[in-house]
């Protein structure tokens, strides 16, 4: 044995390791306001992130990823694990359905086939491997075999005595279905997906974790836990349980199957129980990771092996059950707004865009008109917003529509406002954005010569704060309607400008 775990990292080394180590996200849905798949794109987009794993294989999700480049893995969520693995022609028809539909277009490179069911789903477990493989060869009937690997993420708690790390092993009474799995992901040239979560470690030590260990904050060198069959240093949690897993691999005779780790992180709040649920240790512990992982640091026991890892996760999950920390793993709130600015500075570096000041109050996707010609009037009248960039002629008539009229009049506002709480709500057919509505616009109307039109707030300019205390009608206020004086072609108002700014008035004082 002790021949062998001096071989495993170069067997390890010499199949994986020229690969780059990429941080990724996930993508939960239990939201109350979701937002819209074009939305999560354009977020995605602009955070630099070309890696998500989807908890299922949604196909409106799978069309707005089309053509972006961006890596996917989609999910056979559990519910469905029994049918597939008991049925070539259902696994079949799955790939069809959920593979073969999107590719090339979306790039599907892996399929992640239930989650944790060992654990969370043990009565499913006889039928996970051949689940695993009806998928596999329904991917190989289509030549897709190659370029997108199918595994099953497993929680990391199947590791039993997982320190000192060279002493690890699985949970025996899962052989039966470890062997022949591990077995399956070695041939197929596929890795173990596990789930990392070095919070739930430190919670459930009783201080016998130093925080500190878990968030991969440096240590002093009498501090590091040491490996004392192999002397090696470990300095975070995450690393330990990584190489734990290698190790309980080598012993089973698999030597040569590389880790993603597919799910880890760290909630921003927390109940009364969970006092280091906070922002300042959820944004230590990313930023940590983020940078432990791109910089291809691997483990102890294998240096420079890559270890990628997705983000547990994009939003923040509302309609996820207490306790109240299963809610706050997000990075981002639905709005787009981030819960707390990573640590972060390499330009280009995913998750490195400061979004604090890269946001926008656009129209909402979907919003009914006469509400957004109504709120457009009382932006442009008694919310004080100059609007005449958007009469005709000038740089921001056109698209001549009333959402990018309204959208202008809503960041313009939202912008001036010092974008405070309650000024992007414009009785509910306004959201906020991370995404620069003024190349959005710019590029529908390109060929036009309408290219000059810069909203406020974009490419770094930002709107004049006022000194007015009016905010954005909420969806509680009735205040809206009105005639218009910002109007586009569809509609039949050709009331004057100061007509038009005399009846606002009148209606609203």
């Amino acid at each position: 044995m002790a021949i062998l775990l001096l071989l495993l990292p170069l067997l390890v080394s010499a199949v994986y390791g020229d690969e780059k180590a990429f941080i990724g996200v996930n993508i939960g849905t239990d939201l109350s306001d979701m937002p819209s798949p074009t939305q999560v794109v354009a977020l995605l987009k602009a955070q630099n992130v070309w890696h998500v794993r989807l908890y299922d294989a949604d196909q409106a999700m799978l069309l707005a990823l089309a053509n972006t480049g961006i890596q996917v893995t989609i999910s056979v969520p559990n519910e469905q694990l029994l049918g597939i693995g008991q049925s070539n022609a259902t696994a079949a028809n799955w790939v069809a359905r959920n593979v073969i539909a999107h590719v090339p277009a979306t790039n599907i490179t892996a399929i992640a086939v239930g989650s944790e069911v060992l654990t969370a789903l043990p009565n499913a477990a006889p039928v996970l491997v051949s689940a695993l493989k009806l998928i596999h060869s329904a991917l190989v009937a289509s030549n897709l075999d190659s370029q997108i690997k199918v595994s099953t993420p497993h929680s990391s708690s199947i590791i039993l005595d997982s320190f000192p790390p060279s002493q690890a092993f699985f949970n025996r009474s899962w052989d039966p279905v470890m062997v022949p799995l591990l077995k399956f992901l070695q041939s197929t040239g596929s890795y173990l997906m596990l789930n990392v979560y070095p919070y739930y470690d430190y919670m459930q030590s009783n201080d016998v974790i130093p925080l500190d260990y878990a968030l991969f904050r440096p240590l002093p060198p009498n501090k590091e836990a040491v490996d004392a069959n192999t002397l090696l240093h470990y300095t975070n949690v995450f690393d330990a349980i990584v190489d734990a897993a290698y190790f309980s691999m080598s012993y089973l005779n698999i030597t040569n199957v590389p880790i993603v780790v597919t799910e880890s992180g760290w909630p921003s709040k927390g109940d009364s129980s969970e006092p280091d649920a906070t922002v300042d240790n959820a944004n230590t512990y990313n930023s940590n990771l983020i940078k432990h992982v791109i910089n291809n640091t691997g483990t102890p026991k294998h240096p420079g092996i890559a270890v990628s890892t997705y983000i547990y996760e994009l939003y923040n999950e509302d309609l996820r059950p207490s306790p109240l920390s299963e809610k706050n793993w997000g990075l981002f709130d639905a709005n787009g707004t981030p819960v707390y600015i990573l640590h972060l500075t390499a330009a280009g570096t995913v998750f490195a865009n400061d979004t604090t000041n890269q946001t926008f109050c656009v129209a909402k996707d979907g919003a009914d008109p006469k509400m957004l010609q109504a709120a457009l009037d009382w932006a442009c009248g008694p919310g004080k917003v100059d609007c005449s960039p958007l009469l005709q002629g000038q740089p921001c008539y056109e698209p001549d529509n009333v959402v990018s009229h309204s959208t202008y009049a809503f960041n313009a506002y939202f912008q001036q406002m010092g974008k405070s709480t309650g000024t992007c709500d414009f009785k509910g057919v306004a959201t906020i954005s991370t995404t620069d509505p003024n190349i959005d616009l710019r590029t529908l109307v390109i060929g036009a010569g309408h290219g000059s039109c810069i909203f406020p707030g974009s490419f770094g300019k930002n709107g004049t704060i006022t000194n007015g205390t009016s905010l954005a009608p909420s969806s509680n206020d009735t205040s809206l309607g009105c005639p218009t004086q910002y109007f586009y072609r569809s509609c039949s108002f050709t009331t004057s400008v100061i007509i038009g700014a005399f009846l606002m008035t009148a209606v609203f004082l």
